[in-house]
């Protein structure tokens, strides 16, 4: 037992050398990588783009005049539930397209993860590479989708109510949902990758030199 501890620590490398080669195979693959960051983007977009969409009618229900909140408070539930179903498959569109293009990489990958395995890579190795990978998707995806969609939506109710939004506008609320938005599409990245990464790490490393592509 005691020798066995001793060789996986000899074949661990050190989180830092995960990092590097996780950024360079980003690099290198860099448009499979927007086909992943672009899929999240959209998905967190899309949803943040609706609770602030959400947030701002309750301020305009709240703190607007009388004419427009009993204009607002007569469809939203209606409108929310409706936007709930649209945003939930948005989402399961989203991280179905992660663990696709995710499983494409393992295959394109298959000789890099076997050479890797015949060095001694572990398979705990190989799974924080994709691991980091996808969360760097994530976070990246999430961030620009997230600031897209309040953005978007700040233009569009400044566009129907003009200058009465900064008056009402929900802050807090606002940020909260960006914050929201951003994790939740960060840990979509994350779940989307557990399975390709698992195929991966369970390679026979001969046989993963010898698939071709």
């Amino acid at each position: 037992m005691a020798e066995q501890k001793k060789i996986e620590k000899q074949l661990s490398l050190p989180l830092k050398n995960a990092v590097q080669m996780s950024v360079r195979n980003m690099k290198v693959r860099f448009g499979r990588a927007i086909i992943i960051t672009t899929s999240i983007l959209l998905g967190i977009a899309f949803l943040t783009s609706v609770r602030a969409g959400n947030a701002f009618n309750m301020s305009l229900i709240l703190n607007g005049p009388e004419e427009i909140s009993s204009l607002l408070a007569v469809d939203i539930a209606e409108v929310n539930a409706r936007q709930g179903w649209l945003v939930s498959l948005s989402l399961l569109v989203c991280i179905v397209g992660i663990i696709n293009a995710m499983l494409m990489s393992v295959t394109e990958r298959s000789k890099e993860i076997g050479t890797m395995k015949c060095l001694g890579a572990l398979d705990k190795f190989i799974v924080e590479l994709f691991l980091l990978e996808s969360l760097a998707h994530g976070l990246i995806g999430s961030i620009a989708g997230a600031i897209i969609g309040v953005l978007t939506m700040t233009v569009v109710y400044l566009i129907q109510y003009g200058g009465l939004i900064f008056q009402i506008f929900p802050t807090v609320v606002i940020v909260k949902d960006v914050l929201f938005s951003i994790l939740l599409g960060t840990f979509l990245a994350v779940v989307g990758a557990l399975y390709p990464a698992y195929i991966s790490a369970k390679m026979e490393p001969a046989e993963a030199i010898r698939r071709e592509v």
